[in-house]
């Protein structure tokens, strides 16, 4: 992979006029200077690959097997060449090393680069130092990559404050290495969104004549979801694109995936209770108690999720109290969310037995089997929630992750896989057809004894008494009865 940092501008702060002798450069080719102002506090920057196994620990790498730095007897990390660590024997005593990065050339695979910050003319004096440098290049793997700076010049250097931006490119663009994964998987997200919602739109078309109200929520949160996926992807476009995220964009996406999420729970409340199968409308008092649930749970989701993402983008800009009562807040709107999914997962698993045991008892085959299917892809769902949450644990809380830092956001993901697959069978087993409005109101008939000629008989002279002046062979049994004959009748 090829990774660049930078170009930007840099801002570097002294406290006062000591100043600092200047530095040798590197023979290595890797190694150069940035600026030779012999009258200067040095700072050092260093950028190189942190290997796989470090990037997979859950612990800190030790980088003095990186060239970078050394340990002592008692394995405590040295960074710097200082006269201590010259009477220890970590670093070479001499002027040339003494008040510098302590790098192992013969390890050390990085790029390193030396700044030197002129002293100030007056005492207590700040220095306001602006330098814009060019690209740090680096040839090599993909993987996590380190940008350490430091100040070793502790007996004649002045403290520094150094502000500004600086800014990660690989070949791929400016998007964080570990979220090229996710920027593809959500492109083809999009495109299965936006060919479902093609299909089913052309279905409602073709058969509109017949349409059931039910078919627009599913329309509706087809159509969320395609929007969802389309702020998502263009965020990590722009990301990749400008290095910045437009987050009028984030915020969209945030709120039209929750608005998704709602009315996908209540889409699944409506069909459990047998709309478009069972009955036509569901009635105004439980439409309303759906809507009610339903923009309680889009409500404080909303305000959860924007609060979250708030705190991630102001994090700079806020204090430690108010991060605090954030977080306090979005804790506690967790568990009202919770406490909401519990009770429409209740509800759709009550609606469903119950509708399914009507159906049974109608012996209602054909509309069980519409149940039968979408209550197997529910279990299915399930039981894939329940095994990748276990994986997510399992994951997290080993030392050697299971999953490469750039492989992690596949966890996430796999839910939105799993929401998708059940849209896609609720569409299916809802979708559009010539009798879809008719549907609701045809009873199937049940199985009945039918003759050896395929004739069904009705009994129509049940609990009837006879004339006793009629004749006796008409109570003869081995006759055949008497009452409405169905020919050629036929059970659907």
């Amino acid at each position: 992979a090829h990774l660049s940092v930078g170009p930007d501008t840099w801002e570097f702060f002294g406290d006062d006029d000591t100043s600092t002798t200047g530095s040798e450069e590197f023979e290595d080719d890797q190694i150069r200077r940035l600026d030779n102002d012999v009258e200067s506090t040095e700072v050092e920057l260093i950028l190189f690959h942190e290997p796989k196994e470090c990037s997979r620990m859950g612990d800190e790498c030790d980088w003095s097997n990186l060239g970078v730095g050394n340990t002592d007897e008692y394995g405590g990390f040295r960074w710097c060449c200082s006269e201590e660590s010259m009477d220890l024997g970590l670093c070479t005593a001499s002027e040339s090393s003494y008040g510098k990065l302590m790098l192992n050339r013969t390890l050390f695979k990085g790029v390193y680069r030396s700044l030197s910050v002129p002293s100030s003319k007056e005492a207590n004096e700040a220095i306001n130092f602006r330098l814009k440098y060019g690209k740090m290049d680096v040839e090599g793997e993909s993987g996590n990559y380190i940008l350490a700076i430091a100040n070793c010049n502790q007996a004649h250097g002045r403290n520094m404050t150094v502000s500004g931006t600086y800014v990660w490119k690989s070949e791929h663009g400016l998007l964080p290495g570990d979220l090229f994964g996710k920027y593809h998987f959500n492109i083809i997200l999009f495109a299965a969104y936006l060919l479902l919602l093609v299909w089913y739109a052309y279905l409602m078309k073709k058969y509109e004549d017949s349409a059931i109200p039910i078919e627009k929520y599913i329309f509706g949160t087809i159509c969320m979801g395609t929007l969802e996926c389309f702020f998502k992807t263009g965020d990590l476009w722009v990301w990749n694109v400008d290095g910045e995220r437009f987050w009028i964009i984030v915020y969209l996406g945030v709120v039209i995936g929750v608005l998704k999420r709602a009315t996908s729970r209540c889409l699944l409340v409506m069909v459990s209770l047998g709309w478009g199968v069972v009955r036509d409308d569901l009635g105004a008092h439980k439409m309303r108690r759906i809507y009610v649930l339903g923009g309680l749970y889009a409500v404080t989701s909303i305000v959860c999720d924007v609060l979250a993402v708030f705190e991630v983008v102001e994090f700079q800009t806020i204090g430690a109290q108010v991060e605090e009562d954030i977080f306090d807040i979005v804790v506690v709107l967790n568990f009202i969310v919770a406490t909401l999914d519990v009770t429409f997962a209740t509800w759709i698993l009550d609606s469903m037995s119950g509708t399914m045991q009507y159906l049974d008892n109608m012996c209602q085959v054909n509309k069980m089997l519409r149940y039968e299917r979408l209550r197997f892809i529910l279990l299915l769902s399930i039981v894939f929630a329940i095994a990748m949450s276990v994986f997510a644990v399992v994951n997290n809380y080993l030392a050697a992750n299971m999953l490469a830092e750039s492989h992690q956001w596949a966890v996430q993901s796999t839910w939105e896989v799993n929401y998708l697959l059940i849209l896609i069978g609720v569409s299916c087993l809802w979708r559009p057809n010539p009798s879809a409005r008719e549907y609701a109101y045809v009873m199937e008939l049940p199985s009945l004894g039918n003759n050896d000629d395929g004739s069904i008989n009705f009994e129509t002279d049940v609990d009837c008494y006879e004339d006793d002046e009629e004749d006796e062979s008409k109570n003869d049994t081995s006759q055949k009865p008497k009452g409405m004959r169905i020919e050629d009748g036929e059970a659907v």
